[in-house]
């Protein structure tokens, strides 16, 4: 086979951008600072506005002491990280068990054939009630209405009491969003499942399920923030997490800046979770709009 050489590139050979081009890469660099030093001077002064505003208001003084108060900041944060760790259990645990009761209620409503109609029936009831129901709600009843049973051999743990009712809601919701994306699969990837052999168990699992968790990740990773900030619920059912720490600390002197302590602490933790989700949704849409995902 004849190899054939090419001439060695020369510098007349490379590439020279244009004069227009070079200018128009100079103009975008040029607006894109310009759009960045204004987008910078207006939240500056936005920034400046409000706290003129909420400092030169009459009751600014007595609101500061009340709601800043360094001294009750600083007494309050040991207690509401040691209480934190609760909330953090619970997030780990119910969502654990969420997904694998979203997952499961998901395929039960997507299943075929008139002889899983009550498991369909059954399902579809669940999701509906407790979508519908209000979490506090849920909650109450849980936490006070099972110890009123006293059935034998059932907790009354208020923290399994009270993540069990965030169980029963949330995976209501996650439900839903699996089931959108089992049923956003076409269909034609079952038929070409099953014209290879695979039975219908096999095609949903090896896939329909693939397919479908790829593509309900970041409505996933929402409901998780989401549950995330409920965890501190539980402190209705007595459960000491951060919220009932700060709860303890304020009724003593009436002085509400340990609330303000745990609402920051939340915060803290769920703006990494909702960036975590913004990338891993834009990199999902990059690969799809590449055709990387199916």
């Amino acid at each position: 086979m004849l190899k054939t050489r090419t001439a060695p590139e020369t510098a007349d050979d490379r590439y020279v951008p244009s004069a227009r081009r070079i200018e128009r890469e100079r103009f975008r660099r040029a607006r894109a600072r310009r759009a960045t030093a204004v987008a910078a001077l207006s939240t500056l002064v936005t920034g400046v506005a409000l706290f003129l505003v909420i400092t030169r208001s009459p009751g600014w003084p007595r609101t500061r002491e009340t709601f800043f108060s360094l001294e009750y900041a600083r007494m309050a944060l040991p207690k509401v990280l040691d209480g934190l760790l609760l909330n953090l259990r619970l997030l780990v645990v119910c969502g654990a068990a969420v997904l694998v009761l979203g997952l499961l209620l998901a395929v039960a409503r997507t299943l075929r054939g008139p002889v899983f109609f009550p498991l369909r029936a059954l399902a579809a009831a669940y999701t509906d009630f407790f979508r519908g129901l209000p979490l506090i709600i849920c909650l109450l009843m849980v936490v006070f209405g099972v110890p009123a049973l006293r059935l034998q051999g059932v907790t009354t743990d208020p923290v399994l009491l009270g993540g069990t009712a965030l169980v029963l809601t949330y995976s209501a919701y996650v439900a839903e969003v699996f089931r959108a994306g089992i049923e956003s699969v076409h269909p034609s990837q079952r038929a070409a499942a099953r014209s290879l052999g695979l039975s219908g168990g096999q095609a949903l699992r090896f896939v329909v399920l693939p397919q479908a968790v790829r593509r309900v990740v970041p409505p996933l990773l929402n409901d998780l923030v989401s549950l995330q900030k409920d965890t501190g619920l539980v402190s209705i059912a007595g459960a000491v997490d951060a919220v009932y720490a700060a709860q303890i600390i304020a009724g003593k002197d009436f002085n509400f800046t340990p609330y303000v302590v745990a609402g920051l602490v939340f915060v803290a933790l769920t703006i990494p979770m909702t960036r975590c989700t913004d990338w891993i949704t834009a990199r999902m849409d990059r690969r799809r709009a590449q055709g990387g995902l199916v």
